[in-house]
């Protein structure tokens, strides 16, 4: 897959596919893990790693959209397109985490997060199209117009972040900003881009901290809403495990004042991790990805991948390999229980690729998972919709005209 509009992350002609939004290679990629590191012994702001602390107490109550929902199903139950839904939910938490925004889009419209969804769009449709992958013929379309006009958007909002954070962290000093930033626990993804430095001690260039910014809010939105999509519908589908996720959520905070996921509470929800893997299984949200051979690659019938060639791989097909995966398209989360570990390959479950170039979000995806997830079943019931929805492969597994589900709020007694 050929580059196609990934000029506005400023990762230039290095970029090889849209796949690179996840799986960054080179510069980008070492710098991605070496963030990935820096944030790991940040103890207060673990925002890789999970959501960043709440600044209120009705934080998590606002970003995942349980109000809207709450609202939408005062009447009883509410027929919803999960991805709509779910895709501004986790915009809307992105941006906080990267740049410590409220855009409240899920409940007014946001003319960053527009360009962000008129942007994903514009990818898909022009990947459709072979004669506009030149970029001097695809910017002389309205399209191409659309697309500049709305990487201006995302560019100057992110602009403005960085050089309103410089000059505060010029002004403060390092050691007062980071004191600061502890103390109310709002370090965020672009706090850290501005802390970091190379091995020569040089600071990073605004550019390369917009690239950043940017190819995660990009990359990590659409596909956690597909996950996060999928495993509503498969648990719609099966009450009886929408049931034991739920008792297992209530049980975790029955003595608890605030119903708030924690940190510590995401390795306390086994049966619902289970669940989140089977439907990554079932319906992985990005079904392929492509890799550079760095070597010749001897297959087992002797035949030869040469060096220099790029190959792709289905996820999509491996994890609905039958010689793997038993009834592959029946949903069974005990093919993930712990305590009856199976005897297969590591590299038959990769919803986020594997290896060194795997993705860096994949914790921070989980994370986000576990904690919608969560409070959704907390608060709502999910019920299938009378129509059976079609995969759609697009840059991420969606379903032909939405995924739609009905639901319903649960009784007082119920929660």
């Amino acid at each position: 897959m050929l580059q196609l509009s990934l000029s506005w992350l400023g990762l230039g002609p290095v970029a090889a596919s849209p796949w690179h939004l996840l799986l960054l290679s080179g510069a980008s990629w070492v710098l991605a893990r070496i963030l990935a590191w820096i944030y790991f012994f940040y103890d207060n702001c673990c925002r890789l790693r999970c959501f960043p602390q709440p600044p209120k107490p009705n934080w998590f109550w606002g970003h995942l959209a349980m109000a809207k929902w709450q609202r939408l199903t005062t009447k009883g139950s509410a027929r919803l397109d999960m991805f709509e839904h779910i895709s501004l939910m986790t915009l809307d938490s992105l941006q906080k985490c990267i740049f410590s925004f409220d855009s409240n889009c899920q409940e007014s419209p946001s003319e960053y997060i527009a360009a962000i969804l008129e942007l994903s769009s514009l990818i898909v449709k022009r990947h459709r199209q072979l004669f506009l992958y030149m970029d001097f013929l695809y910017y002389l379309t309205p399209d191409g117009r659309r697309f500049r006009k709305a990487c201006d958007v995302v560019h100057n909002f992110t602009d403005a972040v960085i050089r309103e954070r410089r000059c505060t962290l010029n002004s403060q000093g390092v050691d007062e900003f980071v004191k600061a930033k502890a103390k109310s626990k709002t370090l965020d993804f672009i706090d850290v881009l501005l802390l970091a430095k190379d091995e020569h001690g040089k600071e990073l260039p605004d550019e390369d901290i917009r690239a950043e910014a940017d190819t995660f809010m990009f990359g990590g939105h659409d596909t956690t809403a597909s996950g996060l999509s999928w495993v509503l519908y498969n648990l719609a589908r099966h009450p009886e495990y929408q049931e034991r996720c739920r008792q297992e959520v209530q049980e975790l905070l029955k003595d608890r004042e605030s119903e708030e996921i924690e940190w510590d509470d995401l390795a306390q929800l086994p049966f619902l991790t289970m669940c989140i893997k089977e439907s990554l299984r079932l319906h992985p949200p990005v079904t392929m990805i492509s890799r550079s051979c760095t070597q010749d690659v001897v297959l087992p019938d002797g035949r030869v991948i040469p060096k220099g060639n790029v190959c792709v791989i289905s996820i999509f097909g491996v994890h609905h390999n039958p010689s793997v995966w038993p009834d592959p398209e029946v949903y069974n989360p005990f093919r993930f229980d712990p305590e009856t570990p199976q005897k297969r390959s590591p590299l038959a479950f990769i919803p986020f690729s594997a290896g060194p170039r795997n993705c860096i979000g994949q914790t921070f995806a989980m994370s986000e998972m576990k904690v919608a997830l969560a409070l959704t079943l907390l608060r709502f019931r999910v019920l299938p919709d009378h129509k059976e929805p079609r995969r759609q492969p697009e840059l991420i597994l969606r379903a032909e005209g939405g995924l739609w589900l009905r639901v319903e709020p649960l009784s007082t007694d119920a929660q």
